[in-house]
């Protein structure tokens, strides 16, 4: 990954923070880890109509398998956090995202749904670790003025492995059992990765990447403990909320699960014909983080008020254009639908780059995790259970189509527009961290 310059937008106390050492093989580790993630998530969506003939389950089974796999990071996704706090963030990381592939590999030996729906769901109580902690140490790593560059980084190598991996794991249903050999592959792997975590990862330590805080000694950086009162004062954070409520509206996390089938279903094609749209898809997610994550940095220097908010709300409605002429019109031909996947790719790409940063920025760099834990493992994933079991069950009742008409459009729509509130509270929310970082930094300086 390519090194980005540093700097913290907001204020002008404090030293300017030097850029911590080895940070591009600790972002490689780091996107690695979500790597995983992501490559589970696509293998089950994208091999469903296999395990689908396999197990003789429903398309509701897909819906189950999606809101369990998120609704278990609910309670586990802040567990984590919290042990994190007691032991590292390291460590976690070790076990819960990596060497907790182990049940990857036991879910590729299930002969029933059942047994297939428990360890699934055992292995995402693992990986609910992921996300939290590792927006957590970007933002230890990286200062305000990069860090859309940074997030855009990780997403953006990690969209671009997942879209060369995907095509090669669609294949796979040419093979008899080919969903097995994925899961155990992927779960070996992760293992594997577990120790390189175990060998290589450095945790930069909470605030590392603050002017105000860079060149104090780690123990002076870190604050009160972590406790669920401290987590759920949080949801006071105005702009926080806000970006809650927007979590729930995004409709877009529908097209990672159900897209596949979508094209199976509703259009006709071949499981290994529809899997060709995985790899523009990936790319497009990959151009929609790296021209996200420069247009985030722009936007923080050139408008820190409202810069930030009028791209995430632009991500939102090209997204609700481009899923119209994507899913609603039959082409006859997988080309159009791969080019059209490719944008809804770019327009959700440019997401992460954009939001990840605008909780760093109202939050302290101490609580940035259960920020993220409620944020990702919580509102993700009720928006996941709610928009994977609702699709299920509605598309064996009316279809598919109408459901991705209201779920990827007009629903996407609603959100750009929900996303309009924002204007009026970050910057003030904003300011009121850089004041707290000041008055942290005035209070070391006296001892």
């Amino acid at each position: 990954m390519p090194e980005l310059i540093e700097g913290s937008a907001g204020t002008t106390k404090g030293p300017r923070t030097a850029p911590a050492p080895g940070r591009r093989g600790q972002m490689s580790l780091l996107g690695g880890t979500l790597l995983v993630d992501s490559t589970e998530s696509s293998l089950v969506a994208g091999l469903f109509p296999l395990i689908r003939d396999s197990l003789g389950v429903s398309l509701g089974a897909l819906g189950t398998l999606t809101a369990a796999s998120k609704i278990v990071g609910v309670v586990t996704g802040p567990l984590w956090v919290m042990a994190a706090q007691r032991f590292s963030r390291t460590s976690v990381l070790v076990v819960a995202t990596g060497l907790w592939g182990v049940w990857g590999i036991a879910a590729g030996f299930a002969q029933t749904f059942g047994q297939l729906l428990v360890l699934y769901t055992i292995l995402a109580a693992g990986y609910a670790a992921a996300h939290p902690l590792i927006n957590e140490i970007i933002g230890d790593l990286f200062g305000g003025a990069s860090r859309g560059r940074a997030v855009g980084a990780v997403y953006g190598a990690v969209a671009l492995a997942a879209a060369v991996l995907a095509p090669l794991t669609g294949q796979l249903a040419r093979v008899d059992d080919g969903w097995r050999w994925g899961l155990w592959g992927i779960g070996a792997f992760n293992v594997l990765l577990g120790l390189a975590l175990w060998r290589r990862l450095r945790d930069p330590g909470h605030g590392a990447a603050e002017r105000q805080l860079a060149d104090l000694d780690p123990a002076a950086r870190e604050r009160a403990p972590l406790t669920w009162a401290r987590a759920v004062a949080l949801l006071r954070i105005r702009s926080l909320a806000l970006l809650l409520v927007s979590r729930l509206l995004s409709g877009h996390l529908l097209i990672s699960t159900f897209g596949i089938v979508y094209l199976v279903d509703v259009y006709g094609f071949r499981t290994e014909t529809a899997s060709v749209v995985l790899l523009p898809q990936g790319l497009g997610y990959f151009a929609g983080t790296v021209v996200g994550g420069w247009a985030a940095d722009r936007a923080v220097r050139r408008s820190p008020r409202h810069g930030l908010v009028a791209l995430l709300q632009g991500a939102q409605f090209a997204f609700a254009v481009v899923a119209f002429l994507g899913t609603q019109i039959g082409y006859g031909s997988i080309v159009p639908f791969a080019v059209f996947f490719g944008l809804m790719g770019l327009a959700q790409g440019a997401n992460p780059p954009v939001n990840r940063p605008m909780v760093m920025a109202v939050v302290p760099p101490e609580l940035r995790a259960a920020a993220f834990a409620i944020y990702l493992n919580i509102f993700e994933a009720i928006a996941w259970a709610v928009f994977g079991l609702g699709a299920g069950l509605l598309g064996d009742r009316i279809g598919l189509r109408p459901v991705f008409l209201w779920v990827l459009v007009i629903l996407m729509i609603v959100n750009g527009l929900f996303l309009t509130t924002l204007h009026h509270t970050f910057g003030a929310d904003v300011a009121r961290v850089q004041r707290e970082l000041d008055l942290r930094r005035e209070g070391a300086a006296r001892g």
